[in-house]
């Protein structure tokens, strides 16, 4: 075999790189109500260093990158490090996840750099519950108008993940699910994983079985082929419908058999799995300027080093590390 394989056998060929641990945005389920310490600049990866990474991936099998934070697009200049990044050859896919506040400024910049798509995290339609959803949002229409711009520059398909909670926002599911119908939209609902003050947000869980019942009012779902990208929807459509409903079941139906990435984070740690307290540290490496080929060493660490599974239906959530650190 050629590529990245892990102890059971996984090809690994997606890496996910956080490039900030800030966010414009406080999500409920994303970050702790206080915030988080925040890494000092000095501390987080530069653009050079992270493609220095990404190059050591590459030539070890890994193809696909996502770009993540925090909200990647707070980080000054990203469409350079989207350009930097889509120069490495064996790397044939760069995306983006994004809240969308800043969206539409960039999106045009970041197609011409190489980026090819985008996931928009929206959760409600509704300003008041985006407020407080986000803590302090108020800018839904500002996120809208990203996704309509991320359309028409030709990042698509655009994809839009709402994490789905009871009681929060639950009862707008079918109306997210009818714009696939109308509007070509292309929408995830996502289960609750009670990372951020986990024993808080569990009672916030709706499993996926749940929200595909709540639309069959729109129609019977027909299973689709998957959408271009590298996660683990399932995907279907309505009869006739533009566009998809997908299904991120990480909890009900996990699917960890299935994994393929690895993450860094944006200070420089490698993170075998999202749910584990296993790290490996790639920014000391990069910062002693280590050949490419140590680089390639630590990397392989990883994937020896990724779990079966994670443990969160047994209770177990990782401590001190927030989505917002991750990377999601």
């Amino acid at each position: 075999m050629t590529g990245l394989y892990d102890s059971f056998n996984r090809p690994i060929s997606y890496l996910r790189i956080s490039v900030t641990d800030r966010c414009n945005l406080r999500c409920i389920y994303c970050m702790p109500e206080g915030g988080v310490s925040l890494v000092r600049h000095e501390d987080i990866l530069t653009y050079e260093e992270i493609c220095k990474a990404a190059q050591a991936a590459a030539e070890l099998g890994i193809t696909k990158i996502r770009l993540t934070g925090g909200e990647p697009l707070v980080r000054s200049g990203l469409p350079q490090l989207v350009r930097m990044l889509s120069k490495i050859d064996a790397i044939d896919d760069i995306s983006l996840t994004t809240n969308g506040t800043l969206l539409s400024q960039y999106a045009a910049e970041l197609k011409s750099a190489g980026l090819k798509r985008v996931n928009v995290s929206l959760d409600t339609l509704r300003p008041d519950r985006f407020k407080f959803i986000t803590r302090l949002g108020d800018n839904l229409d500002g996120v809208l108008e990203g996704i309509q711009a991320a359309r028409t520059v030709g990042l698509n398909p655009v994809k839009v993940n709402m994490v789905v909670m009871a009681g929060i926002n639950d009862d707008e599911v079918v109306e997210f699910a009818a714009k696939t119908i109308e509007e070509e939209w292309h929408v995830r609902f996502i289960e609750l994983m009670p990372v951020s003050e986990g024993s808080i947000m569990r009672k916030y869980f709706v499993p996926a079985s749940e929200i595909k019942k709540s639309l069959e009012m729109l129609g019977k779902l027909e299973p689709g082929l998957p959408i271009v990208g590298n996660g683990p929807a399932r995907y279907f459509r309505f009869p006739g419908a533009r566009g998809s409903v997908g299904f991120i079941t990480p909890i009900s139906e996990h699917f960890c058999f299935g994994c393929n990435r690895l993450r860094l984070t944006a200070d420089g740690k490698l993170l075998p799995c999202l749910l584990s307290q296993e790290e490996i540290d790639v920014k000391r490496a990069l910062r002693q300027d280590m050949s490419t080929g140590e680089l390639k060493k630590l990397f392989q660490e990883a994937v020896a080093r990724k779990p079966l599974r994670h443990l969160l239906v047994q209770g177990y959530s990782p401590p001190d590390r927030p989505f917002c650190r991750a990377g999601g």
